[in-house]
């Protein structure tokens, strides 16, 4: 069956001190592991969503470096009847700054570089970029 729509999707990736910031969210039941980001609102721009969601789940400003990946393939969503197409950016902030995650079903942390793997993440888009951010892609 075809997809109704189209779910867009903006993550950041942002590396410190050799980690890599990911959340761990309850989504629908199901504990997921996956880039901080969300969903594009109707009427904004991919990097004002990209930093709106990261004001609204972390309380951070945001630096948008650079564009890393855009799903060059079909994916339905897990959860509707959509087509994901996920945009991801290098991002950066002031470490000094504390985040908190805004949502009391998120918790975010910094994963290791060395232990940057595709089977640490949970939906398949995530699992692409990750084993590519592995592999040594960077900006």
């Amino acid at each position: 069956m075809t997809p109704s729509h189209f779910n867009i999707r903006v993550y950041g990736l942002w590396f410190h001190a050799a980690c890599l910031l990911v959340n761990e969210e309850i989504i629908r039941g199901q504990s997921i592991i996956k880039f901080p980001g969300g969903g594009l609102e109707l009427g904004e721009g991919a990097v004002e969503g990209l930093k709106r969601e990261w004001r609204e789940e972390l309380g951070l400003e945001i630096d948008v470096l650079s564009h890393f990946y855009t799903t060059d393939f079909f994916q339905r969503s897990a959860w509707d009847d959509s087509q994901v197409v996920s945009i991801y950016y290098f991002v950066q902030a002031d470490a000094r700054q504390a985040f908190q995650n805004q949502q009391a079903d998120e918790h975010s942390f910094w994963m290791p570089q060395a232990e940057l793997r595709e089977d640490r993440f949970t939906l398949p888009i995530d699992r692409l970029v990750a084993r590519m951010l592995a592999e040594g892609k960077r900006f």
